[in-house]
């Protein structure tokens, strides 16, 4: 009875299922340009010519047609945080997100459902021509930015769920920072799914001029329903000469989220592109974090961690394609699996003819806490240049049994123990995130780990 009180504020396009009515529906009630509603139409039909990817987890129990796939929490996005519903609010306030904009971050975003509902940044970064809006807002201010790469680095053709999210995107970010231009705080935004037997959708397209540096940073989470939800995000990255971006996400759903996202990255002429991703809960997930490291000099990285427990399945992992000479990657994949739990590491390493002095290499590691649960590896390497250097190694373990013996002999208990091993086998990850959000990553490590004693 409460989820359905909980439903009575939202707007939903009032049928389940996809039709052409419902995407027009959606293009004309965000008032959008003509070229974006003819790209949102094209895209639904290429969503029904492609079939549902069955190389990686079953997602067959996933029904698109018994799903909403617009939900519109609020009648506008609120300027202040103060302005924002009470019920929303109360959501965020209890993740601390408003605290977070206070005491660390350049600017904040939250997307409720279909819906940025709120977004700001600071004036000493706007001042300096950053832009950090919502999507639909990049598409109307925007336009001259938006329409040049909009879908150049995800395309809707590539495969079903990338032409469902061109179909019906709502939400996500638009960032643009100017040549030069170093942002030393975060910006972040956070996604919440609230609607039962919905579909998020949102599309994030960042720009990185010449010479900028910035941090990005996500967050998703989501209530438990007995119904499944379904969140297909698609994100596009360009990274120009000499720029760096990092781009954190930590992604909490519940077990009832099919989680299908697609992510990549151009990185062009001695540009730095960095994944830091962070994968727990969900039903199953699938995401491969991508760069195409386009001209010489430019380097990538993927720093990922992805914990299963019973019913989940998390297939994630990294593609890399080299195309410059003198580029290079590192791959770290760490995962975990407990109470019958799957996960799944599937990459891509790719270096093209040409790409003389390409440098890449991967890093697998599993940890197995019991006899049910499963690690699986699959990578593909592709190599058609001589002069370019590749390695990938996996290792598969269970807990030292050594290490809890000495915590536990100085007097630490067994669970505390446990926790912190596995804290210590996530430190890569760990690392790479600003301390804030590493002492929450830790928390939830520690949350994940309840009931892990024997």
């Amino acid at each position: 009875m409460q989820q359905r009180e909980q439903s009575k504020p939202f707007f939903s396009v009032r049928q389940k299922g996809l039709s052409k009515q419902i995407v027009s529906e959606i293009s004309d009630r965000k008032n959008e340009p003509g070229w974006m509603t003819d790209f949102r139409l094209f895209s639904l039909e290429m969503f029904y010519k492609l079939k549902v990817p069955t190389w990686g987890p079953d997602i067959s129990a996933l029904d698109f047609d018994d799903l909403f796939y617009y939900v519109q929490p609020v009648n506008e996005k609120k300027r202040t945080w103060e302005d924002v519903p009470e019920n929303i609010k109360k959501t965020f306030d209890r993740i601390g997100v408003p605290q977070a904009e206070k005491e660390m971050l350049a600017g904040l975003g939250a997307q409720f459902d279909s819906e940025i509902i709120y977004k700001n940044i600071k004036k000493q970064y706007s001042d300096k021509g950053v832009i950090f809006c919502s999507m639909d807002d990049g598409v109307r201010l925007h336009p001259q930015i938006v329409k040049k790469y909009f879908a150049s680095v995800v395309s809707q053709s590539e495969h079903k769920l990338a032409a469902l999210n061109s179909a019906v995107w709502s939400g996500g970010s638009f960032v643009y920072v100017p040549c030069g231009v170093e942002i030393d705080q975060p910006l972040q935004t956070y996604f919440r799914i609230e609607a039962e037997q919905f579909g998020q959708f949102e599309r994030t397209l960042i720009i990185a001029e010449k010479g900028s540096k910035f941090h990005y940073v996500e967050g998703c989470s989501a209530p438990v329903y007995r119904a499944h939800s379904l969140h297909s995000a698609v994100v596009e990255i360009v990274a120009m000469e000499n720029s760096s971006i990092k781009y954190s996400t930590i992604q909490n759903w519940t077990s009832n989220v099919y989680n299908l996202v697609t992510k990549r990255a151009f990185v062009y002429k001695n540009a730095t592109m960095q994944w830091v991703d962070g994968n727990f809960g969900s039903k199953v997930t699938m995401k491969y974090p991508c760069m195409v490291l386009k001209e010489q000099g430019a380097r990538g990285e993927v720093v990922s961690i992805s914990v299963a427990k019973e019913g989940q399945h998390q297939d994630s992992g990294a593609k890399i394609i080299h195309l410059g000479a003198d580029t290079s990657s590192h791959v770290i994949s760490k995962s975990i699996c407990k109470d019958g739990g799957r996960v799944s590491y599937r990459g891509l390493v790719s270096v093209a003819k040409g790409a003389t002095g390409a440098r890449s290499k991967v890093q697998c590691d599993s940890l197995i806490l019991d006899e049910c649960s499963r690690s699986d590896t699959y990578p593909k390497i592709d190599v058609k240049e001589q002069k370019a250097c590749v390695e990938h190694e996996a290792f598969v373990s269970k807990i030292n049994e050594e290490k809890l013996e000495y915590l536990m002999l100085n007097g630490i208990n067994e669970q505390a123990a446990r926790s912190l091993v596995v804290n210590g086998f996530l430190e890569p990850f760990i690392c790479e995130l600003p301390d804030e959000y590493a002492v929450e990553i830790s928390r939830l490590i520690d949350l994940e780990m309840e009931g892990s004693v024997g």
